[in-house]
C-alpha cells in the first residue's frame, strides 16, 4: 500500500466505526475540496451508496459555481441532500469582529438543523494542518447539547480506539480527514478524478486555495491550472492555507471564539 492508500484506509476505518456505532448521522457537505473528499471516501465506505444525509448549511453568500457544483452532484451522486438556512449576521454575536461575525452564521444554521432532525453525530472534513485550533481536534470529538466544543478536556484515542460513548445530550463530530494534508488532498483528487470547482484553478494569475462565502473569501496570486501544478505550488510555498479568509486576519481568538461554540 502507498501512502494514499493507507490514508483511504484509515478514512475509511472511521466512516465504518461510526456508522455501527451511532444510530443517526449525518455528513456536512460544504463544497470545498477537503468535503468532496470526505464524501468520496464515504461513498467508498458504503459501496457507492451514501447511508446518511449530506447537509449545506447554505448561507446565501456562496459562489455562483458553487451552487452549480452542488446541485449538478446531488443528481449525479444520488445523494440524500438537507440544506439549511441561515440567520442574518444582525442576531449574531456583536463582539466579534465582521468577518467572524458573518461565519458565525454557519453555526447558528448547523445548529437549527441539529435541533431539527436530531442528528447524534455528523461528519465534517477538517484537517489538523488546516489551522491551528483544528489540531487539537480528536477523530471522535464530543460536543455539548448546543454544539459547544470544550478545546481542554477532549477524550484520549490511542490505537484507533475511539470513544462514542458520552452522557445524555452529548452529540459527537467525526473527522474522518483528520490525519490528511492540503497535498494528500489534491493528490488524492488526482488519482480519484474527483470532481473539483473551477474557483481552485488560476484564472488571470489568481485562484482560491480555499472557499468560503464569497464576501469573505479572497484569491492568492497563482498561476496554478492544473493539480500538478497546484501540488507542485504547495510543495514550495510558505502562505497560509487560510489566507485568503477574511477571519483568519481578525482578532487572534476570533477563529477560536467561534469553534468553541459549535463551527466547523
Amino acid at each position: 500500500m502507498n501512502h494514499l492508500d493507507v490514508l483511504e484506509s484509515e478514512s475509511i476505518y472511521i466512516f465504518r466505526e461510526a456508522f455501527s456505532r451511532i444510530d443517526k448521522l449525518a455528513m456536512l457537505w460544504s463544497l470545498g475540496k477537503d468535503s468532496n473528499v470526505m464524501l468520496w471516501l464515504a461513498r467508498k465506505a458504503f459501496f457507492g451508496h451514501l447511508p446518511f444525509p449530506a447537509m449545506h448549511i447554505d448561507t446565501g453568500n456562496k459562489f455562483p459555481e458553487m451552487y452549480a457544483f452542488r446541485d449538478r452532484y446531488v443528481t449525479e451522486w444520488g445523494l440524500n441532500f438537507l440544506s439549511g438556512t441561515c440567520p442574518p449576521v444582525a442576531e449574531m454575536d456583536e463582539t466579534l469582529p465582521p468577518a467572524a461575525r458573518s461565519a458565525a452564521r454557519k453555526t447558528a444554521g448547523l445548529k437549527t438543523l441539529l435541533e431539527t432532525h436530531g442528528f447524534e453525530g455528523i461528519f465534517a472534513g477538517i484537517r489538523r494542518d488546516e489551522e491551528g485550533t483544528r489540531a487539537k481536534e480528536r477523530y471522535f470529538s464530543p460536543r455539548g447539547a448546543r454544539g459547544t466544543w470544550e478545546i481542554k478536556d477532549q477524550p484520549p484515542e490511542f490505537w484507533g480506539q475511539f470513544n462514542t460513548t458520552f452522557p445524555p445530550g452529548t452529540h459527537l463530530r467525526i473527522h474522518p480527514l483528520l490525519h490528511w494534508t492540503e497535498i494528500d488532498i489534491w493528490r488524492y483528487t488526482l488519482r480519484e478524478n474527483i470532481p473539483t470547482i473551477p474557483l481552485y484553478f488560476a484564472r488571470d494569475g489568481k485562484r482560491y486555495r480555499s472557499l468560503g462565502d464569497a464576501d469573505i473569501t479572497f484569491p492568492i496570486d497563482s498561476t496554478a491550472g492544473t493539480i500538478p501544478e497546484i501540488i507542485a505550488e504547495l510543495q514550495t510555498t510558505r502562505i497560509s492555507e487560510r489566507s485568503g479568509r477574511a477571519m483568519d486576519h481578525e482578532a487572534e481568538d476570533a477563529f477560536e471564539r467561534l469553534r468553541t461554540a459549535g463551527y466547523m
